[in-house]
Parts: structure tokens; C-alpha cells; sequence
């Protein structure tokens, strides 16, 4: 499939484990997340809208 997801809004299912970066551009916005669980909210003053996955927990597993 090439319409694959690969960002999420906070309060989304977190598709697979791992680390999550948001996209406000300063790359100090990391949450390491479950998958099944939901993305927690962008931090306090925080201006990003979505979640991108920086590293996978297991890369054998594909998103989705």
C-alpha cells in the first residue's frame, strides 16, 4: 500500500512500539509509546500537531 500512515494525532492508537517524535521542528519533543495504547498530548507550550515515528521497538514488526 502506498497511502500508508505515518503520522498520528495525540489521543490516536499508537500503531507499534517505539519512539515517537512530534513535528514542531525543535527535536526535543520524544514520547516512547505502546502499541494499543494512545498518544498522550503535545507538552505545555508544545506547537506540533502530530506524532511521526523516529524508531521502531521491533523493526521485524511492520506499522499497521
Amino acid at each position: 500500500m502506498s497511502e500508508e500512515k505515518t503520522t498520528w494525532h495525540p489521543g490516536e492508537i499508537v500503531p507499534s512500539s517505539g519512539i515517537y517524535e512530534c513535528d514542531c521542528g525543535g527535536g526535543h519533543h520524544w514520547s516512547t509509546d505502546v502499541k494499543g495504547h494512545r498518544f498522550p498530548p503535545f507538552p505545555a507550550g508544545c506547537p506540533g500537531e502530530y506524532w511521526r515515528l523516529q524508531t521502531q521497538a521491533h523493526p521485524e514488526e511492520s506499522l499497521g
